[in-house]
């Protein structure tokens, strides 16, 4: 049911980390894992079924609006997840864009 915004004391801006602020280049991420990080949360970090729930509703869209900027792994088995990391040219990217300022 939507609250009136009165409701609430304080809002906040709604700004999400891009993948190369997010991901070790190095490194391929689950969708839970990529959850955890976006709440600053180590990807392994112990967390109840619930709230990895959210965290997963949150990393899907997430993931989908940045999908240019990242690549994603085959499965190593048929019954392991995706695994999703940093597009190599982000990389390269985003250091031109911070050589230029």
């Amino acid at each position: 049911m939507p609250e009136p915004r009165s409701a609430f004391e304080e809002t906040y801006p709604c700004d999400f980390y891009e993948p190369a602020e997010l991901f070790d280049p190095d490194l391929l991420y689950t969708i839970p894992e990529i959850g955890r990080l976006l709440q600053g949360l180590d990807p392994d970090a112990e967390i109840d079924a619930d709230t990895e729930a959210v965290l997963i509703d949150w990393a899907i869209p997430w993931v989908m609006v940045h999908a240019d900027d990242m690549v994603v792994a085959e499965p190593p088995t048929d019954d392991s997840p995706g695994y999703y990391g940093l597009a190599e040219d982000v990389e390269d990217v985003d250091a031109d864009e911070e050589a230029d300022e």
